[in-house]
C-alpha cells in the first residue's frame, strides 16, 4: 500500500507538471515534441500510470532550457559571432528624447515585505505613471510608457500599452513582472530603433550620445540664476548615466598611505586616474577626473559661487572666486606627487610626512610643458635655542615656505644665466631694454602652488563637516576670530592669534626661554599676494612675481581661503607703489583628494629644486641639514648669490661690493619696503592684528669677506 500510494503522487506531480507546460506555451523553438502515449492496457491493477515524459522528451527540453537560458543572456550573438548592439533602458532613451524629466514617487502601497510604488513623469504636458515592486522598475515602467506614447516601429504600429499592475496580488504564486515583459521582442525593437536613430542623428549633427546628454543635464544645472552647482548624483553614477563603455579597474593597492588604491576609469576610450585610501574613494576620485576632463564637470567646492547674504564689513565675499580648471588643478597635484615620488627614491626613511607642497611652472594653461620647480615637506620651526646671528639657519620649514625658498633658489639660477651671453636666451627672464629698468619673466611664464592641505592659520579655522563646509559659505562672517592674524608656536603644530602688542620679539628674550613666534602659512601667503614671491633682494633686480594659481589636496573651503590669501584686505589696501598690486590667485581641490593624517609630524623636512640631483634633508629643529651643514636655501646663501649678481649682471646698477649687512640691503629696495608697510597698515585697518616681527638681530649680518 506504502507503495501504491507513493506512485500516485508521484502521478499527481507529473501531471501537474505537464499541465503548467500546456498553461505557459513557449515560443516555436521551445514546444516539446509530441510522443506516442503509453497504452493504460497492459499496466498492473492497482498500480499508477506514469504519464511522464518520456527519454526523447526529457533531452527535448534540456535542450530547449539551454537555448533558453542562451537567448536570454545580456550578450546576443550571431552566427557569425558578431555582437549585436545591446539597447539602452526606457530612462536612458527618454532621457536624449526630451530633456530635463522629472520623475515624481506618487504613491507606496502594499505590505511592507512587498510595496508597490507609483512613480510619474511629465512630458510634453502629459504626465505617465508606472508601476513596480521597486522605485528603479516603478521609474522604468514611467518612462516606457511615455515612449509607447510617442515612438512607432517601422511599420508604422504602436507598441502594446503596459500590462496592467493594479489589483496585484501579493499572495499569489505567479511571477509579478513589475509592469515590463521579460519576453517581449517589441520592447527590444524599440529601444534598438531609438538607439540608432539618436546615432543617425548625432553623427549627422556631430553630436556623440554622451555630449547631447551633458548638454541637457548643464542645462538643467544653470537654469538659476547662472549659478554653477555641483551635480546631484555621485562621480559614478554620473559617469555610468553619460557613458555606455565606462569601465574601472584596480591597478594597485599598495601605494602610499594617503593613496593606497589606484583606479583606472577608462569611459570614451580614454583613461583617467584616481588615487585614495580606500577603492571606493579611489574610484570616486577616478570618476570626477573623468567627467571633468571628458565634460568640465567639477565636484569641487569652488563650483558654488558666495551668496550675496554673506557679504560683510569686509566685503570680501560678494566677490566670485576665481577657480582653476579643474583638468589643470589635477595635472599640478599629480606632477608634485609624481616627483615626490621619484626624488625620494633611495631615501625611503625620509618619505614620512604629513604635509607635501610643490611649485609647478607652466606657460600658459599648457600643461604639456610644465616643469616641477620645488617639492618639500615639512610642519616645524626651528626651535628658539637654534636662531642664528649669521642667517646659516632655516627659521621656518613648513611645506609651503620651503617650497618658495626654493622657487627663490631657482629664480636665482635663471638670472645667472644672464651672466653668459650664450646661456642668456635660455632663462626664463627677459633683460630690460634700458639701463635701471628691472629683469621680467617672459611672456605666459605662470607658477602654481601645490599643498596638500589648507596652509596652516586662518584658512584652515573651519569645520570640514559642518553644512557650511559643504554649501562652500562662512556663515558667520564677523566672528573676531575670522582673518586675524595668528603665529606658529615653536616645537609644536597649529596657530594661535596675535596679541595687540608692538609685534617685536627679541633675542635675549627668546634665549631666555620665551618661544619664539613665526606667522602662520596663510598670512605669509596673503604677503605674497602683495609683495611677490621673489623676496625683498630681489626686487631690486625683478619684476614682482606673483602665483597663478593655489592648489589644495583637502580641506578646501572657498569663502576662508579666499579671505585669508587676500579677500580680508582687498578693500582696506591702497596705495601701493607700481609694480605692486594685489594678487587675487585662482583656487582649486584635487580629484583624488587626501584625508586627515593622525600621525605625529616627522622633525625633518625635505626640499628639492629644479637642477639639483639630490633632495636636502634640514633637521627642522636647527634650521641645518641633518650633516649639520647650511642649507642651500638660507638667507646666507641667498645674500651671497644676490651679491655675485648685482656685480656681474647687465643692465641693473653694479656694486663691486657690498658694504652693508642683510636688514640694511633689505630695507635699501624703497618701493618694496612700502608696499609692506602698506600692508601691515592694511592688516591694523581692518583690526586684524600686528604683524609679529622676528628679533632685528637676525638680518645683521654681513658676507665674509
Amino acid at each position: 500500500m506504502a507503495h501504491s500510494s507513493c506512485n500516485r503522487c508521484h502521478s499527481r506531480r507529473s501531471k501537474t507538471k505537464m499541465l503548467q507546460i500546456n498553461r505557459n506555451p513557449a515560443p516555436e523553438i521551445f514546444k516539446v515534441p509530441k510522443t506516442p502515449e503509453k497504452s493504460p492496457v497492459n499496466s498492473p491493477i492497482g498500480q499508477s500510470i506514469n504519464n511522464g515524459p518520456s527519454p526523447q522528451m526529457k533531452s527535448s527540453i534540456k535542450r530547449s532550457a539551454e537555448n533558453l537560458s542562451t537567448s536570454s543572456s545580456p550578450r546576443k550573438k550571431r552566427k557569425n559571432g558578431e555582437q549585436l548592439p545591446q539597447p539602452k533602458n526606457p530612462v536612458a532613451l527618454l532621457n536624449e528624447l526630451r530633456q530635463g524629466l522629472t520623475y515624481t514617487l506618487e504613491a507606496q502601497t502594499g505590505p511592507v515585505h512587498a510595496p508597490l510604488f507609483t512613480i510619474s513623469v511629465e512630458v510634453d504636458g502629459q504626465t505617465y505613471t508606472g508601476q513596480g515592486r521597486s522605485k528603479k522598475m516603478a521609474r522604468l515602467a514611467a518612462a516606457e510608457s511615455a515612449l509607447r506614447s510617442f515612438i512607432q516601429l517601422k511599420d508604422g504600429a504602436v507598441l502594446s500599452p503596459l500590462k496592467p499592475t493594479n489589483n496585484v496580488d501579493f499572495t499569489s504564486d505567479e511571477h509579478i513582472e513589475n509592469g515590463t515583459s521579460s519576453d517581449s521582442e517589441s520592447d527590444c525593437e524599440i529601444r534598438i530603433l531609438i538607439q540608432r536613430s539618436l546615432e543617425s542623428i548625432s553623427q549627422n549633427n556631430c553630436k556623440p550620445d554622451w555630449l547631447m546628454r551633458y548638454e541637457k543635464m548643464m542645462r538643467r544645472m544653470s537654469a538659476v540664476g547662472n549659478q554653477k552647482v555641483i551635480p546631484e548624483k555621485g562621480p559614478v553614477m554620473l559617469l555610468y548615466e553619460l557613458f555606455n563603455d565606462v569601465k574601472f579597474e584596480c591597478v594597485s593597492s599598495d601605494g602610499h598611505q594617503h593613496s593606497r588604491f589606484k583606479m583606472i576609469a577608462t569611459a570614451n576610450n580614454s583613461n583617467f586616474e584616481g588615487t585614495g585610501p580606500s577603492k571606493k574613494l579611489a574610484k570616486n576620485a577616478a570618476a570626477k577626473a573623468a567627467l571633468a576632463a571628458l565634460c568640465n564637470i567639477s565636484y569641487s567646492p569652488m563650483q558654488t559661487q558666495l551668496p550675496k547674504s554673506t557679504v560683510t564689513s569686509i566685503n570680501y565675499s560678494d566677490k566670485e572666486c576665481p577657480e582653476l580648471a579643474q583638468t589643470i588643478a589635477d595635472g599640478i597635484g599629480k606632477f608634485v606627487l609624481q616627483k615626490f615620488t621619484e626624488i625620494m627614491v633611495g631615501h625611503e626613511v625620509y618619505s614620512r610626512r604629513k604635509v607635501l607642497a610643490g611649485i609647478v611652472m607652466t606657460c600658459g594653461p599648457d600643461l604639456n610643458q610644465a616643469k616641477v620647480i620645488s617639492v618639500s615637506t615639512g610642519t616645524k620651526c626651528v626651535n628658539g635655542e637654534y636662531i642664528s646671528v649669521s642667517g646659516s639657519a632655516v627659521n621656518d620649514c613648513h611645506a609651503e615656505i620651503v617650497s618658495r625658498r626654493c622657487l627663490v633658489d631657482y629664480l636665482y639660477g635663471q638670472l645667472m644665466m644672464h651672466l653668459n651671453d650664450e646661456t642668456a636666451s635660455d632663462s626664463i627672464f627677459v633683460r630690460p631694454t634700458k639701463q635701471g629698468e628691472l629683469y621680467q619673466l617672459k611672456d605666459n611664464i605662470q607658477f602654481h602652488l601645490y599643498i596638500n592641505t589648507a596652509p596652516c592659520g586662518d584658512a584652515r579655522i573651519f569645520s570640514p563637516h559642518e553644512e557650511d563646509a559643504t554649501l562652500g559659505i562662512d556663515k558667520h562672517p564677523n566672528r573676531k576670530a575670522r582673518g586675524q592674524l595668528r603665529t606658529k608656536i615653536e616645537s609644536g603644530e597649529g596657530t594661535i592669534p596675535v596679541k595687540n602688542s608692538d609685534g617685536i620679539q627679541t633675542w635675549d628674550g627668546v634665549l631666555q626661554g620665551q618661544r619664539l613666534l613665526t606667522m602662520s602659512c596663510s598670512d605669509k601667503i596673503a604677503k605674497w599676494n602683495v609683495l611677490g614671491v621673489q623676496g625683498a633682494l630681489l626686487a631690486s633686480i625683478i619684476q614682482p612675481i606673483y602665483l597663478t594659481s593655489i592648489v589644495l589636496g583637502s580641506l578646501l573651503h572657498p569663502a576662508h581661503m579666499y579671505r585669508a590669501v587676500c579677500g580680508r584686505i582687498e578693500n582696506s589696501i591702497q596705495n601701493l607703489p607700481p609694480p605692486y598690486q594685489l594678487n587675487r590667485p585662482k583656487l582649486a581641490l584635487v580629484t583624488s583628494s587626501e584625508m586627515r593624517n593622525p600621525i605625529k609630524a616627522p622633525n625633518f623636512s625635505i626640499n628639492w629644486t629644479y637642477g639639483n640631483a639630490e633632495v636636502e634633508i634640514i633637521n627642522s629643529i636647527t634650521g641645518k641639514t641633518i650633516h649639520n651643514k647650511i642649507s642651500r636655501i638660507t638667507k646666507q646663501s641667498f645674500f651671497a648669490r644676490y651679491a655675485k649678481l648685482i656685480s656681474q649682471l647687465p643692465l641693473i646698477e653694479k656694486r663691486a661690493t657690498i658694504d652693508c649687512d642683510y636688514g640694511e640691503m633689505k630695507a635699501s629696495v624703497h618701493e618694496y619696503q612700502i608696499a609692506k608697510q602698506e600692508l601691515f597698515t592694511a592688516f591694523k585697518r581692518e583690526d586684524l592684528g600686528h604683524w609679529l616681527k622676528k628679533p632685528i638681530e637676525q638680518n645683521q649680518f654681513s658676507l665674509p669677506q
